[in-house]
């Protein structure tokens, strides 16, 4: 009878001790930009909302660098722009040759809009005042440059006709703050801190396109679409300045469990005004928004998601 409740009392033990969490990485940008505090408020959202996991946000170079880390699984959940997760997924692009099939999406969770700055006194205007200037295209591997050089390219500008450095956001504007560049490119969603913060310190301007330019981008990349940046944004912006933007994707690899991703997804949409008092660019954190950006099929446990709520699902959604 001794080893009896000794055995029993053995087995209590096992059965109250708690079971270890699982630890989400998630992928993100620059500190100097939206992906990382929107990352670290995911990531506070499913340590308080999903039970048995806790999560991370870490610092990366962004889209595509995300995207081979999710690939590779050395991270959980990536923040990435739909044009890199698109050709990522379709082996176009920067991708060409090396296909990431095994990319799914949660959601689609705000747009990037493409901001072109400048400082005020520089007396570049428009884009093809950026040939034979010193520009920075973002930081290497980043959504940033991909969506420059597609945008430039459909407008007839390449790395021949100016001087590109491949700078992150903070690098863009110490950079542009001391003089050391011309312009620089963010893609990202607004209104982001280092531009913020440049505008304290310098007069800026920010770079508008016009409506044939704005054309020639979305006809080069679908996943683009016209965004005005609205008066006031930044620090001397006295009127709207139209752009393009991009939606911004959270990715995982296919294998992640279907349970878990349903509740990270759930937890998000239904606790959202979390997010938001962290950045205002999740106002457009929606199912609708989702449903109508996202550009490459949902995981299981998404779809579980918007099939309960009811939620329109396009073909191009379902693997």
């Amino acid at each position: 009878m001794t080893y009896k409740f000794a055995a029993l009392g053995v087995a209590a033990m096992l059965v109250a001790m708690p079971v270890q969490a699982q630890q989400l990485s998630i992928a993100t940008g620059g500190t100097g930009g939206v992906y990382f505090p929107y990352g670290g408020g995911l990531a506070e959202l499913i340590n308080r909302h999903v039970d048995g996991a806790t999560a991370s946000a870490e610092v990366t170079g962004a889209s595509v660098e995300n995207v081979a880390l999710i690939s590779r699984g050395d991270s959980d959940i990536g923040l990435a722009l739909a044009d890199t997760v698109y050709q990522a997924f379709h082996g176009e692009g920067a991708f060409e040759g090396r296909q990431v099939t095994e990319l799914r999406a949660l959601a689609a969770i705000y747009p990037n809009a493409v901001q072109i700055v400048t400082l005020a006194d520089s007396g570049i205007t428009s884009l093809e005042d950026l040939r034979g200037k010193r520009v920075s295209v973002g930081a290497p591997g980043s959504g940033t440059e991909v969506s420059a050089q597609t945008l430039l390219a459909a407008n007839g500008i390449t790395y021949d006709d100016f001087d590109p450095q491949r700078l992150n956001f903070n690098e863009t504007a110490d950079a542009l703050r001391d003089g050391d560049i011309d312009a620089g490119f963010w893609s990202v969603g607004p209104p982001t801190s280092s531009i913020m913060n440049l505008a304290t310190t310098r007069a800026i301007r920010i770079i508008g396109l016009s409506e044939a330019e704005i054309a020639a981008s979305i006809e080069a990349e679908p996943t683009f679409a016209p965004y005005t940046l609205r008066a006031g944004m930044y620090d001397g912006m006295a009127e709207g300045v139209p752009s393009i933007s991009t939606p911004n994707v959270l990715i995982v690899h296919e294998d992640m469990d279907e349970e878990l991703a349903y509740t990270i997804v759930k937890a998000m949409f239904e606790n959202v005004e979390e997010l938001i008092a962290i950045h205002p660019a999740a106002n457009d954190t929606t199912v609708e928004f989702t449903t109508d950006s996202t550009p490459i099929p949902f995981h299981a446990g998404t779809l579980r998601y918007l099939e309960e709520i009811g939620a329109t699902i396009q073909d191009h959604h379902r693997p």
